[in-house]
Parts: C-alpha cells; structure tokens; sequence
C-alpha cells in the first residue's frame, strides 16, 4: 500500500486491524510533529462503531496531543477541558511492529499514571499520522493525528 494521499480520518476509521497493520509498516516515519494533533481512537471494528466510539473517547476522555520538539517531548489533551497532561519523551527508534524508523512516544519515565504506555506514530498523508499504542510490549489499539495543514 502506498503512503496514503491525506489518507483522510474517516478512511482509516474503516479500516480492519490488519489494514491498520499493514498501512503502519509500510509507512514513513515522517517528521517529528510540532504543535497541536487533534486525535482519535481507531477502534477497527467497522466504520459505525469505530466511528461512535471514536466521538465519544474524543468528548471524553482524549482529544489529541501537543507536541514539542524542541523539548523532545509532548503533552496529552485530555478531559472536556482540554487539559494538557499525561508527558511522554519523543525521539526516534526502531517500531516494535517491525523494527523500522518511527516516532516513539514514550511514558515510561514520565508518567505513573502511563508508564506501561508506549506510542508509536509513523506519517500516513500530509498533517496525518497513525499511531500504535502498546501496553507493555501488547498492541492494544490505533489512534489517528491531524495536524493542521501549514501556511503559505
């Protein structure tokens, strides 16, 4: 599958886990992202449900993520206030799916509450990127990061 032209949010709420899979190891890395990523929880189990849950995870609990690289780190958006909370250390490694270049997001030194947490996030389309979460070494779920489009 080729990197996905703005491989828009929707599209890959239709997607099946192994899709999910499949468009995560054959995508780039991209840049680190800088600034806010409006976020949503990619359930994988048909666009209808993945779609509700995603709505209600975003009115919730989690809106996104607010990166800083320069500080090689980002903060969560969570809570209906927008809180920003829940640090994690930014750097590239090598992915745990398949061994090749990504962003990590990780908890382990900088969260209680997380620090089981490791996020993984390579580039599916401009201002896109898809993200894998694993609890311990255990994918657990998919996520989606937009980032606006820069201006000209």
């Amino acid at each position: 599958m080729s990197h996905a032209t703005g491989a828009d949010v929707r599209r890959l709420l239709t997607m099946s886990r192994p899709e999910l899979d499949r468009l995560f190891r054959t995508s780039p890395a991209g840049e680190i992202p800088t600034g806010e990523g409006a976020g949503t929880v990619l359930l994988a189990r048909g666009a209808r449900l993945s779609t509700v849950v995603a709505r209600l995870a975003h009115l919730l609990a989690w809106q996104g993520k607010v990166f800083e690289p320069e500080r090689g780190e980002l903060r969560n958006r969570v809570t209906p206030l927008r809180v920003r909370a829940i640090r994690a250390k930014v750097y590239r490694n090598g992915s745990w799916s398949d061994g090749g270049e990504c962003t990590v997001l990780d908890y382990s030194r900088t969260s209680l509450l997380a620090h089981r947490i490791r996020d993984e996030i390579r580039s599916v389309g401009p201002g896109l990127y898809l993200g894998v979460v694993y609890w311990g070494r255990r994918e657990v779920l998919n996520f989606a990061l937009r980032f606006p489009s820069p201006r000209t």
